[in-house]
């Protein structure tokens, strides 16, 4: 069964909500969430499952900008994803509001643009220093501290750019594992 929009708080919803109760709350946030934060949305919830952790750590995804809320994951990001066995037919973009900075413990930009929009939109030093390139926990990448956007491109940039964001998220969840281990035991 599809859901539809839901109304949480008067606000319209198109992805299931942060769960708040989680030990660790994670946003990925990209330009439209319809290609990379949907991508390590993904990536990082199969990351978090296999390992026994989806009851701690909470995972969700929004975009910068507003031009595609509601849409579902460009069908380049799904057939990305399913090739290497991930699902995001589910997804919905939504964009990020601001006052979930309260909310988050970690919020994940794809490029130096969305890093520099969050950090304005941060509402004090200790939420701007929530805000970190996803590449910046990986010490074996490219030292390309941009992941590039895919959406002008073709179906190769998407893989590339999925390769890119599993060994990034990996990168990430070796760097978080200890403590959410330590806090769920």
């Amino acid at each position: 069964m599809k859901e539809g929009p839901r109304r949480d708080n008067g606000v319209m919803s198109f992805d299931r909500p942060l769960d708040e109760s989680a030990l660790f709350r994670i946003c990925f946030v990209c330009t439209g969430n319809i290609c990379r934060s949907p991508m390590a949305e993904a990536v990082f919830r199969k990351l978090i499952a296999t390992n026994g952790y989806d009851h701690a750590v909470s995972v969700t995804s929004a975009a910068t900008g507003d031009w595609h809320v509601g849409e579902r994951a460009d069908p380049r990001t799904i057939a990305a994803l399913e090739s290497r066995g991930y699902d995001a037919t589910a997804h919905r973009a939504r964009q990020f509001e601001p006052e979930s900075f309260g909310t988050l413990d970690l919020v994940i930009a794809f490029d130096r643009g969305q890093e520099r929009i969050l950090r304005e939109w941060a509402p004090s030093e200790a939420d701007r220093a929530k805000v970190h390139l996803l590449t910046a926990f990986d010490s074996d990448g490219s030292g390309n501290m941009d992941v590039p956007d895919p959406y002008y491109s073709d179906a190769a940039l998407f893989d590339t750019v999925l390769t890119t964001i599993e060994r990034s998220s990996r990168a990430l969840f070796r760097q978080l594992e200890p403590g959410i281990r330590q806090g769920v035991s």
